[in-house]
């Protein structure tokens, strides 16, 4: 069985960073758009199942709307203890291969992501896919579920490979570029309008004109 595992924050408190740009519902908005961007994806990618990690109820709503499994967490407390959360579940389930993404790359294709579960074809296996910065892991799929414990934010690229190396497994190394493009600050932003891919978020910022507000040139978003 392949698992793939989403996890989510709460919509509300969704991208600080972005708040010199968007306003708080247009944040809340954007961070909707993306997690639906990437269920849609993974509805058409070769996996078994799909988890949602999260507190939110709006967030369940989406998640089961898209026939995905709800992990519900008590309190938010963190992007790291949701994966392992999920990576717990999954080995209680007998999944044969976990991998994670984020909620916030709506540019993922499910080439992408057959190429990442692809990667750990024969177990022991890992593949790491980094963020657009190169630092921070985006995607990764581990098989078994247990190999290594999992651990986000930067510099969590360069600690997964070493962690894996420590496992005993050379992990392989993936460029996958919409899996690479999550969406924190105003230049992730433009290189979201610029992508070729036709998502729901790129749609809701040019409908905003964010390209206007980032270029200085139309009005900031309302508090």
């Amino acid at each position: 069985m392949i698992v793939v595992a989403v996890p989510v924050k709460d919509l509300e408190n969704a991208k600080q960073r972005l708040v010199p740009v968007l306003s708080p519902a247009e944040r809340a908005g954007l961070a909707h758009a993306m997690l639906c961007d990437v269920l849609r994806t993974l509805e058409g990618a070769r996996v078994d199942e799909v988890w949602v990690v999260t507190r939110d109820p709006a967030v369940q709503v989406l998640a089961r709307e898209h026939r995905c499994r709800v992990l519900e967490e008590d309190r938010n407390l963190g992007h790291t203890a949701a994966a392992r959360h999920a990576q717990a579940e999954a080995k209680r389930a007998g999944a044969d291969v976990f991998v994670t993404v984020p909620g916030d790359v709506p540019c993922l294709t499910a080439s992408e992501l057959d190429t990442l579960v692809a990667a750990v074809g024969s177990a022991p296996a890992a593949a790491f896919s980094a963020s657009r910065s190169g630092v921070g892991t985006n995607g990764a799929a581990l098989a078994p579920a247990d190999l290594l414990p999992l651990r986000f934010g930067e510099p969590s690229f360069a600690d997964h490979l070493a962690a894996a190396r420590n496992a005993g497994v050379e992990p392989t190394v993936l460029a996958l570029p919409g899996l690479g493009l999550d969406i924190d600050g105003a230049d992730d932003l433009r290189a979201l309008l610029a992508h070729t891919a036709s998502t729901e978020s790129a749609r809701l910022l040019r409908a905003w004109a964010v390209g206007a507000r980032l270029d200085g040139t139309g009005l900031r978003a309302s508090r």
